[in-house]
């Protein structure tokens, strides 16, 4: 049987809230999404429970308390507009956030029983990296990664943009239960899908990714090649996940939330041999001049990220 791992946009709706996803909800153990949307000038009061949490703003500007600490976070307009800072939350704690502008924030959360402190993440902190080659071109915003940010415990966090045209995560690749992966990780994939050459979100948009299983991989084998929407949100609790195809004339954001019962936080990865040789045709290929698409002020690819 395959798994039901595409959750279509609306389908994790908790009344005006577009996406809420428990681990339960997504039939494993670590790591889960909620998006938040505010009306301007709007307080919610958040409890990250047993749960280490990233805010992030998908768009607008939100205040976010917890602790005795306030952190002013300047957010963006769109996530196809520019890198936004973030606000760390420790697991077991209360956190009021308010949004003077309204808008979207992604919690992103982990599951611990270490207990942190609250910590702002200023966005020139933040680590662009341009991966990839030609039209495998794609910009990282690594702004939970473990090699950039060590106040947490288990929780990991990446923003990938990929130019209209071009794909990413790609050779495929994994971290589960396989005896070859060096950590097993449960991911996240939430997609927002924009229109090229510009910062807006396109509900006409699409793109398409794949995931699927290997010889001898654990558990039932399994093969989804879907399209993906503005909005959809994709669990992958084990196998192959790539390539994620951002159609011409549409650009194509992820957010991705990783977290696994590892000691040690690392996003370490196995390529699918069948596909490793494509990372040595990179060698002496440009990249896409696109890219990086964005940074803390604002859209800076070639042509505003159009061919």
């Amino acid at each position: 049987m395959t798994p039901d791992l595409l959750r279509p946009h609306g389908s994790l709706a908790d009344g005006r809230d577009p996406v809420h996803l428990t681990p339960q909800d997504a039939g494993w153990s670590h790591c889960g999404l909620r998006v938040l949307t505010f009306d301007p000038g709007r307080s919610r009061s958040v409890d990250t429970a047993g749960a280490e949490m990233v805010v992030l703003p998908l768009s607008g500007a939100v205040t976010v308390e917890c602790e005795g600490e306030r952190f002013e976070l300047a957010g963006r307009e769109s996530v196809f507009s520019r890198v936004t800072d973030f606000a760390y939350l420790p697991c077991d704690s209360t956190a009021v956030l308010t949004s003077p502008t309204g808008g979207e924030f992604a919690l992103c959360t982990a599951a611990t029983s270490r207990k942190l402190t609250p910590k702002y993440g200023p966005v020139d902190g933040i680590e662009i990296e341009i991966r990839g080659a030609g039209p495998a071109t794609r910009q990282v915003t690594n702004f939970l990664s473990p090699t950039v940010w060590d106040h947490a415990d288990k929780l990991m966090c990446v923003e990938l943009l990929t130019p209209d045209g071009n794909w990413s995560s790609y050779p495929p690749h994994k971290h589960d239960a396989s005896p070859e992966c060096e950590v097993n990780n449960e991911e996240i994939y939430y997609f927002r899908i924009g229109k090229a050459g510009t910062t807006d979100y396109c509900a006409d948009g699409f793109g398409m990714h794949r995931t699927y299983t290997g010889p001898g991989d654990p558990g039932e084998p399994f093969e989804i090649d879907t399209s993906v929407h503005d909005g959809d949100v994709f669990l992958i609790p084990r196998g192959y996940h790539g390539p994620c195809i951002a159609a011409p004339g549409y650009t194509m954001y992820y957010l991705n939330v990783l977290a696994g019962p590892g000691g040690e936080r690392s996003m370490a990865f196995c390529d699918d041999p069948t596909h490793h040789w494509v990372r040595d045709e990179w060698e002496g290929m440009a990249t896409d001049p696109r890219c990086p698409m964005t940074n803390a002020n604002g859209v800076i690819g070639e042509n505003g990220g159009r061919p």
